[in-house]
């Protein structure tokens, strides 16, 4: 089996098990309602990158996240505590954003916990992944790097350029595919002043892929390359939803780049229905099933590469610290 998901529950059984290639630990750091739909997505990514390699996934989150009574007992139940998993020492980490509750990110209650994660992972691990909020942390925690807030949601599928050779890159070829959804960004002159190297970008969103490379390699991105084909979908019927119960004032902006034609033609006979209305009970009738059928995870090719290059970077420096030295070398 490529890809195992070791939950906390089933340790003792796995450790019978043969030896996994490599141990990746997932900090699922994402909102209770999109925690289980999080560990799906990048199991997939993960299962589609392996090949015949073994991996083994263990999921943990951030401690000082506030949760709901159903998400924290799947969390106590299943869900490796922070501590004990780096005790354990995994060849690399996935850490994702989670829903932002201040302007700044060192006034979140997890802030100095994710400051530390950041000088562990470069300490310890040969490589790590960070996602959305999780790589803006990275950026401001190695180098000061502040995001700054968009005038409007950055919200959609965006094609990019290809920037510059890489490992991570090989076998990919522009335009790369990568759904965003985020209300924050980063500087691109200021990552680059700081070292950071950006690998895929575009116009419309700035850096989507960037690293940094000091003691261990450092895989930001700004989009969400693990995400599902419906996933920007539930997320549009999400502020649909938000709109039709007077929580935000203006009808939500469209996915960019994401419906087509056909799709785009319902969201407009939804809009003009239930716009004047304002209604939270006409969000039953939102088009969920005719607009899923015109969907495909066009991106999803370009993320398992990716990914696939990820764990060979891993795997090989797994190996070499495993080599042992040679007199004379």
């Amino acid at each position: 089996m490529p890809l195992e998901i070791e939950h906390r529950g089933s340790r003792s059984r796995s450790c019978a098990m043969a030896r996994a290639d490599l141990t990746i630990g997932l900090l699922n750091n994402m909102p209770d309602t999109a925690l289980e739909a999080t560990e799906e997505q990048f199991g997939a990514l993960l299962r589609a990158a392996a090949g015949s390699r073994t991996v083994r996934l263990r999921p943990s989150s951030l401690p000082e996240l506030t949760r709901g009574p159903v998400a924290r007992e799947r969390i106590d139940a299943a869900y490796w505590p922070l501590d004990e998993l780096l005790e354990e020492r995994p060849d690399a980490l996935i850490v994702t954003g989670t829903e932002p509750r201040t302007p700044v990110l060192e006034e979140e209650p997890y802030w100095e916990r994710l400051a530390g994660l950041i000088e562990w992972a470069e300490a310890h691990t040969a490589a790590s992944i960070w996602s959305c909020l999780a790589a803006h942390a990275v950026a401001q925690a190695l180098h000061g790097v502040r995001r700054r807030r968009l005038p409007e949601k950055r919200f959609g599928l965006y094609e990019h350029e290809i920037l510059t050779s890489a490992p991570l890159l090989e076998g990919l070829g522009a335009p790369l595919l990568t759904p965003h959804s985020r209300w924050n960004d980063l500087p691109v002159e200021a990552l680059q002043a700081a070292g950071f190297t950006i690998l895929t970008g575009s116009k419309a969103t700035g850096a989507d892929l960037f690293v940094h490379t000091r003691r261990s390699l450092m895989v930001c991105f700004q989009g969400h390359p693990e995400y599902e084909s419906l996933t920007l979908l539930k997320e549009y019927r999400r502020d649909v939803g938000r709109y039709l119960r007077d929580e935000q004032p203006a009808w939500p902006a469209l996915p960019h780049g994401y419906f087509n034609p056909e799709g785009l033609q319902l969201i407009e006979a939804f809009r003009r229905r239930a716009e004047p209305a304002r209604d939270a009970q006409l969000l039953a009738e939102f088009p969920m099933g005719a607009l899923a059928a015109g969907l495909e995870a066009r991106w999803q090719p370009g993320a398992a590469a990716i990914y696939r290059n990820w764990l060979q970077y891993v795997a090989v420096a797994k190996e070499r610290t495993r080599r042992p030295a040679v007199a004379g070398v």
